[in-house]
C-alpha cells in the first residue's frame, strides 16, 4: 500500500465498511451518524471521543486517498459520506470483513475475528477464517494483515491490520494496550460538555434515521 492511516482515519473507514455491511437502509452516511457510530462504546477498541471536526477532517484526508467520498444526492438535506473500497481493491466479503474488524477493533485471534465477524460475515469455522487470513497476508497489493508473535499466557497468535502501517511489536509483546483515546488536558466540566455534545450528536442521527424510517412509511 502506497499510504498509512491514522487511527482516526482507520476508525471512520472501518465504521463505513461496518454500517454498509450491518445497516444497509441508512447507508451511507451522515456526519451525525458517522460521529455517533466512531464513538460507539461497544464494538471499539479503543474507545475514542472524536469530535465532528475530526470526523470531518479524516473524511477530507481519506478522500485525499482515495478510501472515502462525500456522496451527492437529488434533495439531500445534508450530506451523506461512503467508503471507496471495492474501487481500489478485489477483496471478497470475508476479507472485506475481517479488515473491517480488525480496523474497529484491533488485535485479534482467528477465533475472535470468527466472533467479531458475525453480522459482517458468517465463517463456518476458524479455519476459513486462518484460510482468509493467509490469503491477506499473501494476496497482491499486500500484506494487509500480519500476524503478531505469540504472548506469554496465549495460546493463539493475534493479528493486526497494515492499514496503519508497521505495528510496534513492544506494545504486543509488554501486552500494554492503550483502551481509550482521550482529548489531552481534558478536565471534568469539559468532559461532561462533550458527553453532553455527543449525546446530542447521537439522538440527532437517530432522528434523521426515524425521519427516513417515516418516509418509507408513508
Amino acid at each position: 500500500m502506497d499510504f498509512t492511516l491514522n487511527a482516526v482515519e482507520a476508525r471512520v473507514l472501518g465504521v463505513l465498511i461496518e454500517k454498509e455491511r450491518t445497516t444497509p437502509e441508512y447507508y451511507p452516511l451522515s456526519l451525525n451518524a458517522l460521529t455517533a457510530a466512531c464513538n460507539q462504546k461497544s464494538s471499539r477498541d479503543p474507545v475514542m471521543n472524536l469530535s465532528d471536526t475530526e470526523v470531518m477532517n479524516a473524511i477530507e484526508t481519506l478522500r485525499n486517498k482515495k478510501l472515502a467520498w462525500q456522496l451527492s444526492t437529488a434533495g439531500g438535506r445534508v450530506p451523506k459520506f461512503e467508503h471507496n473500497m471495492p474501487a481500489l481493491f478485489s477483496f471478497s466479503a470475508a476479507e472485506i470483513s475481517i479488515i473491517c474488524v480488525l480496523l474497529l477493533r484491533g488485535a485479534q485471534t482467528p477465533g475472535e475475528i470468527r466472533n467479531h465477524c458475525d453480522r459482517l460475515h458468517s465463517f463456518p469455522s476458524i479455519d476459513e477464517v486462518e484460510k482468509t487470513l493467509r490469503q491477506l497476508t499473501e494476496m497482491e497489493g499486500g500484506p494487509f494483515v500480519k500476524e503478531l508473535p505469540k504472548q506469554p499466557g496465549r495460546k493463539e497468535n493475534r493479528y493486526v491490520q497494515l492499514f496503519t502501517g508497521e505495528p510496534d511489536l513492544t506494545i504486543y509483546e509488554s501486552g500494554a494496550a492503550v483502551t481509550r483515546i482521550e482529548s489531552p488536558g481534558e478536565d471534568r466540566i469539559t468532559k461532561i460538555e462533550r458527553e453532553i455534545a455527543e449525546m446530542r450528536q447521537m439522538l440527532m442521527g437517530l432522528q434523521e434515521e426515524f425521519e427516513k424510517f417515516k418516509k418509507m412509511l408513508e
